[in-house]
């Protein structure tokens, strides 16, 4: 069998009720270049001078605008350039423009004239964005009529397409924040439309029907695509806001053709999907090693990816989603990420389970082909978040403690009546962190560090003889083969604000921090540069091999784009306008060669050229 890839495509949702975007923040976490992805827009009514560590100060820059334009239209939903940036586009609810590369205008239009079957008000929109254009995908959902569907092109405005036969693709009777019904295949510029009677693939390019299923209903929450065999495996789910349409719905895993939709082979499976808080990305993964297929849900499920056979199941709780425990504030809330992924390698797999309670964690090893219990870690005191594992040196190395994703749903009561507050953010949960060495082979502990302090990082593994990480105040690096503490250098001493994520950098890690980033030695420790007087940074991106770093002070959000190398700040962005990819946040985009920053306000958009 060849071999599968998983597909990159995320969803991104806007709510306009928000003082900031839904963001998918698992892709600022990743820190690395970010994939080309479908960018959506979902209705809502509401919607310095540089002082350096180690004695030297660092220089700042300023970006070059490269031209400032206007849109025909205000954009005030989607505010987004293609790939490449030769195409940008401004959306309100009825209307959009285009601009080149250069700024100047390409189409503009409303939609009811720009299709044909008279595609209005859109409460749902995204981009799929590619090289040369893309498609802008248009849902008008009537609430006492006929559906309307159609895709533009988005180099030339023409519609390419429309439909009236895909109905309740949203519940009318709520706003929606996201559509489940409609998956985007990458690999096969299609569309996977869900509806009460099945599964329909259709061609994005012309809206032709390349096949329908009425065996597999319900949304497609994950999916892993072999070009070699042009099949898919898929994971479904019962889209929430549309349960009572999918009457006899069952939990299918399925191996479909991809050219002609004949299943291959169904078979049910065990739990439920929950999905985020506000985002609604399903808490489910798919992976494939050889010949197996892992469902990470509820605990992990191995089949035999040749028959859908069931081989062996182990349940767990995979994370600690909807707890409240350790984190401060009112109304629902979401943690997410505390948990690691599974560890595979030929013959195994490991992976973190909850005990009796929150602070009660284990790693356990697993026959890979049989699912048998090998061995299992003592208990894994004071441990609320695991969230990394990696295999090194004949060690499974334990990342105990770390950032986890928050999603808050506030409400509160204002002159008006009230008000929503919708957040995602990271945050840290005080337990024992450290670092902790477990024998591949035997789960005997081999060394566990001494407690760091509130917060600890991610960890940096070097050539599996050495492992980094930093909490707020201090840098460690550690002998991963005897746990012998190497160097603790005073990160406090950098003055650039507590410690939140590390990069691997060359012969350097690189320690981003709240205002700013340190960069270390790996040898010995000592401290290349120091850059501060940044503001509260709290993610940062590596595009396309350009740095930027994050901060969202108030209602601000600043992009600073670094040299990794030496610490200075090529210039920043600061956009208080809406729109925006969701990875960057509010009126920032960025292309993905990560050359060029797009800042949007309104009808105003400005081209900036990261290096000078």
């Amino acid at each position: 069998m060849g071999l599968f890839h998983r597909s990159l495509y995320q969803p991104f949702a806007y709510n306009h009720m928000m003082k900031k975007p839904i963001l998918l923040l698992t892709l600022a976490l990743a820190c690395s270049q970010l994939p080309a992805s479908a960018q959506f827009g979902a209705l809502k009514n509401k919607l310095s001078n540089l002082t350096g560590g180690g004695g030297a100060g660092k220089k700042t820059g300023s970006f070059q605008t490269v031209w400032e334009a206007k849109f025909v239209n205000k954009a005030s939903r989607l505010a987004v350039s293609n790939e490449t940036g030769s195409l940008i586009l401004g959306t309100d609810d009825n209307s959009a423009t285009v601009l080149d590369a250069d700024g100047k205008p390409v189409w503009n239009g409303d939609y009811k004239k720009l299709t044909t079957n008279n595609t209005n008000t859109s409460e749902f929109q995204y981009i799929i964005r590619s090289k040369s254009g893309g498609y802008l995908f248009l849902f008008d959902s009537r609430k006492f009529s006929t559906d309307r569907l159609a895709v533009l092109d988005l180099a030339t405005g023409k519609e390419l397409w429309n439909s009236e036969e895909y109905q309740n693709l949203l519940n009318k009777e709520q706003e929606a924040a996201d559509i489940e019904t409609v998956r985007y295949i990458d690999e096969l510029d299609a569309f996977l439309i869900a509806q009460k009677g099945g599964l329909t693939m259709v061609k994005a390019s012309d809206g032709k029907k390349v096949w329908h299923t009425d065996t597999f209903k319900g949304s497609v929450g994950k999916y892993i695509y072999n070009k070699a065999s042009n099949q898919i495996l898929m994971v479904n789910y019962k889209p929430t806001a549309l349960a009572a349409l999918f009457s006899g719905f069952k939990n299918q895993l399925v191996k479909i053709n991809a050219l002609n939709g004949q299943i291959l082979w169904n078979t049910e499976f065990r739990g439920t999907i929950e999905k985020k808080l506000i985002t609604r990305e399903p808490v489910i993964d798919l992976t494939l090693v050889g010949d197996k297929l892992f469902l990470w849900l509820d605990g992990l499920q191995a089949y035999d990816v040749n028959n859908g056979k069931k081989l062996w199941d182990v349940a767990y709780e995979n994370d600690m989603s909807k707890s409240s425990s350790g984190l401060s504030g009112r109304g629902r809330k979401g943690i997410y990420g505390t948990l690691a992924d599974p560890i595979y390698t030929d013959d195994a797999v490991y992976f973190p389970v909850l005990g009796s309670g929150n602070k009660s964690k284990y790693v356990e090893k697993h026959d890979l082909n049989s699912g048998k219990l090998l061995w299992i870690s003592e208990k894994i005191t004071g441990a609320f978040s695991m969230p990394h594992l990696y295999m090194t040196g004949g060690k499974i190395m334990v990342q105990i403690g770390g950032k986890v994703q928050v999603q808050e749903i506030t409400t509160r009561r204002t002159a008006d009546g009230s008000e929503t507050d919708y957040k995602i953010y990271t945050d840290y949960v005080n337990q024992k962190n450290s670092l902790l060495a477990l024998d591949a082979n035997s789960g005997q502990t081999a060394w566990r560090s001494e407690k760091f302090d509130k917060r600890i990082t991610d960890m940096i593994i070097h050539e599996n003889k050495t492992v980094f990480a930093g909490d707020g105040d201090e840098f460690y690096a550690y002998d991963i083969a005897s746990g012998k503490q190497l160097f603790d250098v005073k990160h406090d001493d950098a003055k650039v604000g507590k410690a939140t994520d590390v990069v691997d950098f060359g012969d350097n890690v690189v320690v981003i921090s709240e205002k700013g980033l340190a960069s270390y030695k790996k040898a010995d420790g000592s401290r290349n540069y120091a850059t501060a007087k940044l503001s509260d940074i709290d993610f940062f991106y590596n595009v396309g091999g350009n740095f930027f770093l994050r901060s969202q002070k108030g209602s601000k959000n600043i992009i600073y784009g670094v040299d990794m190398s030496n610490g200075n700040i090529k210039g920043s962005v600061t956009s208080k306008g809406k729109g925006g990819s969701p990875a960057y946040g509010n009126g920032i985009d960025i292309t993905d060669d990560g050359e060029y920053i797009f800042a949007f306000k309104g009808k105003k958009v400005e081209k900036i050229k990261v290096n000078n």
